[in-house]
Formats: structure tokens, C-alpha cells, sequence
């Protein structure tokens, strides 16, 4: 079963997606996913059927779809490779801080960027803090017309691949939050330069790197809004990136519930199907439910954003939800698929390696919970 309440646009969009991505990404993914790389010839093809910026409005030259259209969008994605989606996803990740805190200058010179096809990068992570964001270090120091950055970044998603980064530095150490800022950084900017690239258990077409900052110059009206909105623009754009962020899995999930259900067909031990057991239509069952809630809680969620509402607490819950629900359903049709799950000649066990990694990034769970608990609480 799949999503039922698609518009006829919605519909043709995906469908072409899926086609493309058929032909194209997924003959690929095994030798890309030993190399661990990225298929950039892939993301070439994207733009020339003009699917580059997908999530880039209207108004500054990009398809304007909504939130609910963006995750069916990326549902497709996940159904062939989730790493592919996660670096996909990430190259306009730029415009939505400067979309967030930038001006309009800012705003259309990223969009036309973005949209030609360049790459971008949002470097918050570091060594010593992930989901805490205020805890960075890089600093950021006022000199005259223009602002010195050192420090290092680490798990950066397209650190090696982007042509611009977005990055989160200290320009004020006694304000806490308070004291952070953004800038638009230049991969070609002197001082720059990309450290190792993360051997990863999972996602392994998605490029993850250190990014480095040595006495980098940039100007001061490459700053994204005020001195100290650093942590005000970070949050507003996770904000609105959560609902999709999570949309790959639920195309993953339901690509292992279809292998899961093909291989309860057509495997026949003791004379029949295993399908025919009820233990293990029940397994299927249960899978099933969670991946229908998982999707119905995802789309809430971009309504809510497409809508203009707040949805700090709901993206946390829809994060969480989906994040987990989609492990257990990877989980369990490896079970069913018994040895061939487990094998690296079937893709389940793949799957399991990719799913893992959402349970971290963008906010791990455990943050996502502490928002959700104390949203619910409130003041005590």
C-alpha cells in the first residue's frame, strides 16, 4: 500500500522520479556503495530534466512545491538509496539559512546557485558538540570590513562535494546562543580546505567530510542576518527541514515491506508459502501499520509547516516516530528474509545500515525527546 491521497500532479511527478532514478541510480548503487561515493554524473542528470532545487520557492526561480509534495518527492529517493537522498537533500541546504535570516540580495544570488546546479553545505557539527549547537567553538572575529573564521567542522554532509558553505561561528563567547552568528563561506576562499572523508557504516553515497577553517577571510556582508541570530536562523531552518528530512525512510521502508512480502510468496519450506503462516502475517501486519502511521505523521507535519504554523514539538515527534518506526520494519523483514537478510547479495541488509544513522542526525532522539517532553510539561 501506498500513499492514497496523491494529487494528479503529485502523482506524475513521482512517477518520473521513480522512473529516472530506476534507470539511472539504482544499476549504480552497489559499485558506489563499495567505493563510497557519490555518483555526481547522477546529480548531473537530475539538473538536465531540471530537478535541481526542488525545495527553492517560486518566487525565487525554483518549482515552489510544498512540503507534502517535497516528501513523497524524497520517499522516491529512499526507495533506491538512501545515501544518494541524503546528499541530494543537502545540496540547497544553504538556502534555507539564508532563506531564514538572509536578505534579499543573499537570497537570490543562492537560489541561482543552487538552481545552476552547485552544491551547498551547512556546517554546524564539530568535534566536541553535535546536537549542541551552542556549544560550538569556531570563532568568527570582527576585522574591520570583514570577519576572520578559524575552527574545524566535522560530519559535514557534502563537505567535499559543496561549493559554498553556511557556518555557524562564535562572534561573541559571553552570550552563550546568543553569541553566534552565520556566514556564506567560499569553498575557493584561502584558509579553507576539507579534511577526511568518514568511512561510514551506512549512507555511504552520501559525502561526509571534515571541513576546515584556517584565518579565513570573509566580508562582512556575507554575514546572514544580525550578529548573535546564528542560533535563531539554525533552529527556524531544522525547523521547517524535519518533516522531510525523515521522507527517505519511509521510501526505504516501504521498498522492504515489497521484499519482505515478494520473499513470503515465493519461499516454501515444509511445502508451502511462508505467507500462509499466521506468525508471519502478522510480522507483515505490523509492519505495515507502522509504516502507513509513520507516513500519516510525516505529512501531518509538512501540512502543519506548509501552513505556516509553528511545528518545533511536531517535527520532533515526527522525527523520532518515523526514525524508529522505520528500523523496526528494516529489522523485521530481515528477520523474515532469515540468512538472505543478512547476506550483502540482498539489499535489506544495506538497508539496516542506512536506516541507523537518522536516530542521530538532525537532533538526536534523545534531543528530539527533551523538546517533546518539555513542550508537553511546560513551566514547572
Amino acid at each position: 500500500m501506498e500513499w492514497q491521497l496523491m494529487t494528479d500532479e503529485q502523482k506524475d511527478i513521482t512517477g518520473m522520479i521513480r522512473n529516472f532514478l530506476e534507470k539511472e541510480l539504482a544499476p549504480i548503487v552497489p559499485e558506489c556503495e563499495e567505493k563510497s561515493e557519490f555518483p555526481m554524473e547522477v546529480f548531473k542528470k537530475i539538473g538536465e530534466i531540471g530537478l535541481w532545487g526542488l525545495d527553492i520557492p517560486e518566487e525565487y526561480g525554483g518549482p515552489g512545491f510544498d512540503l507534502q509534495t517535497l516528501s513523497l518527492i524524497r520517499e522516491e529517493f529512499g526507495r533506491v538509496d538512501c545515501g544518494f537522498a541524503v546528499s541530494f537533500g543537502a545540496a540547497t541546504v544553504g538556502f534555507k539559512q539564508v532563506l531564514a535570516g538572509g536578505n534579499e540580495q543573499q537570497k537570490q544570488a543562492m537560489a541561482k546557485r543552487l538552481l545552476n546546479g552547485e552544491i551547498s553545505a551547512m556546517c554546524i557539527t564539530e568535534p566536541q558538540s553535535g546536537s549542541d549547537v551552542a556549544g560550538t567553538k569556531t570563532k568568527a572575529v570582527r576585522s574591520g570590513d570583514e570577519y576572520i573564521i578559524n575552527g574545524t567542522k566535522t560530519f559535514i554532509t557534502n563537505g567535499g562535494l559543496a561549493n559554498v558553505y553556511i557556518v555557524v561561528a562564535v562572534t561573541n563567547p559571553d552570550l552563550g546562543s546568543r553569541g553566534l552568528s552565520c556566514f556564506i563561506v567560499e569553498r575557493d576562499a584561502p584558509g579553507v580546505s576539507v579534511g577526511k572523508e568518514e568511512n561510514k557504516m551506512g549512507i555511504r553515497l552520501s559525502n561526509t567530510t571534515d571541513v576546515i577553517f584556517q584565518n579565513v577571510h570573509v566580508p562582512v556582508e556575507n554575514r546572514i542576518g544580525e550578529e548573535g541570530d546564528g542560533f535563531k536562523i539554525v533552529m527556524k531552518a531544522l525547523e521547517k527541514s524535519r518533516p522531510i528530512c525523515i521522507a527517505p525512510l519511509i521510501g526505504m521502508a516501504q521498498r522492504a515491506i515489497e521484499i519482505a512480502a515478494e520473499y513470503c510468496r515465493v519461499r516454501t519450506p515444509y511445502g508451502k508459502p511462508i505467507g500462509k503462516l499466521q506468525g508471519i502475517q502478522f510480522k507483515i501486519a505490523d509492519m505495515e501499520i507502522q509504516l502507513q502511521t509513520a507516513r500519516a505523521i510525516m505529512m501531518y507535519a509538512a501540512k502543519v509547516a506548509d501552513e505556516g504554523k509553528p511545528i518545533s514539538c511536531l517535527g520532533s515527534i515526527s522525527k523520532t516516530y518515523v526514525s524508529e518506526a522505520a528500523f523496526t520494519i528494516i529489522d523485521e523483514a530481515l528477520q523474515i528474509l532469515g540468512g538472505y537478510g543478512y547476506s550483502k547479495e540482498y539489499p535489506i541488509e544495506k538497508m539496516l545500515r542506512d536506516v541507523r544513522v537518522y536516530r542521530i542526525f538532525e537532533g538526536t532522539n534523545e534531543v528530539q525527546r527533551q523538546i517533546i517532553g518539555k513542550t508537553v510539561i511546560g513551566k514547572c
